[in-house]
């Protein structure tokens, strides 16, 4: 079996059509991933041997404008490891191998967990804690400190987990935990692609827009050379796009099927209608832009806004409107009132009516 400079914890879809994706088309051949499964979950063993033979991605949607239907071998997973039965080989691989350790393990991944506060490596503990084993057998065997790139959906997702690793770290030796907090690179980084669903046993379908930003700080590296991974030198300027423009106009358009008596289903279907569409278009242009131009925040707004757009009327992709309504007053207020809230205080003070309804429940 070859080396494997990257160890990836999870195989999720979403890494199957992201990550693994990327580093596939980035490094053909060189297949430079083990994947391990840590869930312990039977029937994912099945896609975890798949994934080692090679598996597709369907990349379905719009694409500048165009509709795109194309399929993608990926051939980045050398192995597939399962934590319990192969905790050896994974430490072995952790201390000697890995150079960059990968993780997207789910929304529970970093919550502390009774076994965290064991004194060896147990498959019941968290990920966090896990790492902090391995992690452990790599600073005593005297390797190089990796660079850590957790893709979970949290907000400074590196320093996140590092400052978990560190909490379970506290009964370690001191060396041992200077080296995690000054030699160990932690890396933040903010990851969008909405993977629809899976393929059976491995592989997934994604929609054509990919984004891997990382950001820029001392000792990061990217993990490949791709266009969908972009190292940036402020993660906060992306997010606030992601959430004012992608987020805020995704609960815009649920304000307006509460109103309209829920109908019709699917994000795609409200595209459709040349209406609701045309007010989309026009709540970016008259309400959104003016706060990004007052932030200093437009370069590339419009390819931003058009990119999401094409999401959004992506026919090939189911997205339900009503599962984007659930907790719509909490939505309301982090994606619409935050960006009013935001907008004014960089000094935009044009006419927000649409977005103002939203708030107040009522019809603009």
């Amino acid at each position: 079996m070859s080396i494997t400079p990257i160890l990836q914890f999870g195989t999720s879809r979403f890494l199957q059509a992201h990550a693994d994706l990327f580093l596939s088309e980035a490094m053909p051949g060189a297949r430079p991933v083990t994947v391990v499964q840590t869930s312990g979950d039977p029937s994912r063993t099945k896609r975890l041997h798949a994934m080692a033979e090679g598996y597709e991605v369907q990349v379905r949607g719009i694409e500048d404008g165009q509709q795109v239907d194309r399929v993608s071998h990926v051939d980045s997973i050398a192995r597939g490891l399962t934590f319990a039965p192969d905790m050896a080989e994974i430490a072995r691989i952790a201390a000697e191998e890995a150079q960059v350790i990968l993780s997207n393990t789910a929304d529970a991944g970093f919550n502390p967990r009774p076994e965290d506060t064991g004194a060896t490596l147990d498959p019941a503990m968290s990920y966090p804690a896990k790492l902090a084993h391995l992690l452990r057998g790599r600073f005593e065997a005297g390797g190089q400190a990796p660079q850590v790139m957790p893709t979970e959906l949290v907000q400074d997702n590196g320093a996140a987990l590092k400052g978990l690793v560190l909490d379970v770290a506290q009964g370690m030796d001191k060396p041992y935990r200077d080296w995690l907090t000054e030699e160990v690179v932690w890396v933040n980084s903010l990851v969008d692609r909405i993977v629809s669903e899976p393929l059976d046993p491995a592989g997934a379908v994604a929609e054509p827009y990919a984004l891997w930003a990382i950001e820029q700080a001392k000792g990061v590296t990217l993990p490949c050379d791709h266009a969908s991974v972009q190292m940036v030198p402020d993660l906060g300027l992306i997010e606030r796009k992601k959430l004012f423009v992608l987020n805020l106009g995704h609960t815009w358009l649920a304000s307006r099927w509460l109103e309209d008596g829920q109908n019709p289903d699917f994000v795609r279907e409200i595209m459709a209608e040349s209406d609701l569409a045309g007010a989309l278009r026009a709540l970016y242009d008259e309400e959104v832009r003016p706060g990004f131009t007052a932030a200093g925040e437009d370069a590339r707004l419009d390819d931003y806004i058009a990119v999401t757009l094409d999401r959004f009327a992506n026919p090939f992709l189911d997205h339900r409107i009503a599962d984007i309504a659930q907790n719509h007053g909490e939505k309301l207020r982090r994606r619409i009132g935050a960006f009013v809230d935001w907008a004014r205080a960089n000094g935009d003070d044009t006419p927000k009516p649409r977005l103002e309804a939203a708030l107040k429940g009522e019809d603009a």
